[in-house]
Order: C-alpha cells, then structure tokens, then sequence
C-alpha cells in the first residue's frame, strides 16, 4: 500500500511492481522495473528513500532513513538503493547508500552512513556498522563485517543477471 507522509508520496515508475501487503510511505522514488516484495516495509517519512532501476527488496525488508531537520542543520541519512540490487529476505537498510549491482544477504543490517561499493555482495546475517564504506567489488561478511575477498568479473556479472530475474518475476504479477 502507498501511503502519503505531510507533503510526500511515493513516486512509483508505471513499470515497477509493490506487493500489496508491502508499505511504502513518503518520500521515496522507485526505478523502472524495480519491485518491492511482500510484507516489506519502505518508509521515507523523515528522509527520502531512492531506489534505482531494476532493483529487488525481497520479503520481510525494512528500509529506513535518518532523521532530517533543515531547520535544525541536520542532514540525516537518506537511503540510496542502485540499480540491478537485489536485496534480500528480511534485510535492513538504515540511512545507508547501496551502489549499482549488489547483492544484500539475507537478514543483513547496514547501518547509517554506510556505503556498499560497486558490484559488492553482502553476506547473509552480516551487520555493517555505521560509516563503514567498502570498496567495489567487495564480498563483505560477519558481524562487525568485514572485506573477505574481491569479486572477479564472473561474479559481478552473476549479480546483475540475478536481479534481471526479478524483473521477470515481477512481470508475472504485472501481468498474470
């Protein structure tokens, strides 16, 4: 369900999909052919929320921003979602900036400031704490995570070919 926040409401491409038992609030734009998965949570009440194109927020995600004051010089954290990012079952991402081509783990919490770079995957359960940037091409895991390889170009290449599934699937419900 789309649902407007004081002055904002969410600005959904005619290509992209929300499950109806997903909330999406405020401040947020979602990409072409993206999609937001069921039981998902996207609130951009006191900040704004972008997500690229044909990016995934699978089941059970929270996505959230920190809190903005222009009047108090306070900028906050927005959420930055790239495109071709698949994020995974019951993830949260908290004021956090997630570059073109990633994959998000399962259950994985990134924390505000941080920044996932380029082609980076982010292992299932892991936590990114707040203000810790990753290189490109980073697969990132544990608890603080931390860098454990870098991907070759294979493996880039898989990321964006996973998220290019979902398109597919949210064509399906698009047009049943």
């Amino acid at each position: 369900m789309l649902h407007k926040f004081k002055k904002w409401f969410p600005k959904i491409k005619k290509s992209a999909w929300v499950a109806s038992s997903a909330d999406v609030i405020g401040n947020v734009k979602l990409g072409k052919d993206s999609s937001i998965w069921f039981g998902c949570v996207v609130r951009g009440d006191v900040n704004k929320i972008r997500i690229g194109k044909r990016t995934n927020i699978q089941d059970l995600s929270m996505i959230h921003v920190t809190h903005e004051e222009p009047e108090a010089n306070m900028n906050g954290n927005a959420t930055i979602i790239g495109d071709d990012v698949t994020v995974g079952h019951k993830v949260m991402l908290h004021g956090c900036t997630i570059e073109n081509n990633c994959l998000i783990g399962m259950s994985a919490t990134i924390l505000d400031g941080a920044v996932i770079g380029e082609g980076s995957i982010v292992g299932a359960n892991s936590l990114v704490t707040a203000n810790k940037t990753f290189p490109p091409k980073s697969l990132i895991m544990g608890s603080p995570a931390t860098v454990v390889k870098t991907l070759d170009e294979s493996n880039v290449i898989a990321l964006k070919n996973h998220a290019l599934l979902y398109v597919d699937y949210k064509n399906d419900y698009l047009n049943p």
